[in-house]
């Protein structure tokens, strides 16, 4: 590190945090880590799923007691996650008795569903695929239950988020009516709003809120990047990725094909908002940009922390995979990048950006000059 912990004055950054299922463990271990340092603060943060949830307990942790409550809290909600997915997972060495009794009474009505599970697809990305083919989770889960939910209402006392100034909150969600994004902020934020950012279509009803109904952010933004040009004063923002956005082996099996289409879907509006990013950096630059017009672009510095030689090695099924040494393995792997993205790049927070929009992000073809 070149400049001494000891020395080192806070500094104030942006969060993006990506969504991804189990993989937010990852992002975790990601936020633990900044926490432990205590040299940065956050101002705002963009989130869109397992990012969400990240977001607001963490920042619930904040609230309480600071950068280490702000630890505990996190490790409390992903231990929490653990055991309840323990129930509700369908990665599990066997299956509960809960889920059995479930499946032994929709066999019944979909005997293919049970066939297919009894002949060996003991796989979550079978499973979902299986499930979203035959039934809805209107059907498998009338009572739409959400164990997230109810995790997230045991941890996070969303009065005190709604009132708190600390940290500013852009939580994403699909309009599905009009397909456009919903962002919710700081002083409105329900459960029920970070719960539809989290609600995949083939596995949790629609969320209703305000009248309105909400899926999974991802599909709109993963995370949404503008609200951290527009409605925070600090100029840093730091994406955590869990995402992969390269894979350079040809995906050929059935998983494989749909985890790709999967990561590509859900990096999609991001990455157009990147190379938004870039043309306007260039603009600035190349002082192309007229006066009167000037005070309504920032020349924002952007970071990243990226994933993919962690998550490329990881399947579509384990997205679903709650186990307790899975998501510890991924906390330790993101704070493993996080402590070096720390030491290479923490000078440069407030000074210049970490990454080149054009080189890191956008196909050679398609980069502007």
């Amino acid at each position: 590190m070149s400049s001494s912990i000891k020395n080192r004055k806070c500094k104030k950054i942006n969060l993006a945090l990506q969504g991804g299922g189990a993989h937010g463990a990852f992002t975790w271990g990601v936020l633990d880590e900044l926490l432990k340092d205590q040299c940065l603060d956050f101002e705002g943060i963009s989130a869109t799923s397992a990012g969400s949830m990240n977001a607001v307990v963490m920042t619930q942790g904040l609230i309480e007691g600071g950068h280490e409550q702000a630890r505990e809290a996190l490790e409390k909600f992903w231990r929490r996650v653990s055991e309840t997915g323990s129930v509700f997972s369908p990665v599990s060495s066997s299956m509960s008795e809960t889920f059995q009794s479930h499946l032994d009474t929709m066999s019944g009505f979909f005997p293919l569903l049970k066939k297919e599970w009894t002949d060996g697809y003991n796989n979550a990305t079978h499973f979902m695929n299986l499930m979203s083919q035959n039934i809805s989770p209107y059907q498998f889960n009338p009572f739409n239950i959400n164990p997230l939910k109810t995790i997230l209402e045991e941890l996070v006392d969303f009065e005190k988020i709604r009132a708190t100034q600390e940290v500013q909150l852009f939580i994403t969600a699909t309009n599905v009516k009009t397909g456009d994004a919903r962002i919710f902020k700081t002083p409105e934020l329900t459960s029920e709003m970070v719960v539809a950012s989290a609600a995949l279509p083939n596995i949790f009803q629609a969320v209703e809120v305000d009248g309105e109904y909400f899926w999974d952010g991802g599909f709109v933004g993963n995370p949404s990047l503008w609200p951290l040009f527009y409605e925070v004063t600090s100029n840093d923002v730091l994406i955590v990725h869990v995402n992969p956005i390269i894979r350079n082996d040809l995906p050929k099996d059935a998983p494989s094909i749909e985890n790709r289409i999967n990561e590509i879907t859900f990096n999609a509006v991001m990455l157009k908002e990147l190379r938004a990013i870039s043309f306007v950096q260039k603009l600035l630059s190349r002082d192309m940009i007229k006066d009167e017009f000037k005070g309504k672009y920032r020349d924002v510095l952007i970071h990243a922390i990226r994933a993919e030689d962690v998550m490329s090695r990881l399947e579509l099924s384990s997205k679903y995979d709650t186990s307790w040494t899975f998501l510890k393995n991924l906390r330790d792997q993101g704070r493993k990048s996080a402590k070096k993205w720390l030491a290479e790049n923490f000078d440069a927070v407030g000074q210049k950006s970490t990454i080149n929009i054009s080189q890191d992000y956008l196909s050679p073809s398609k980069a502007e000059e």
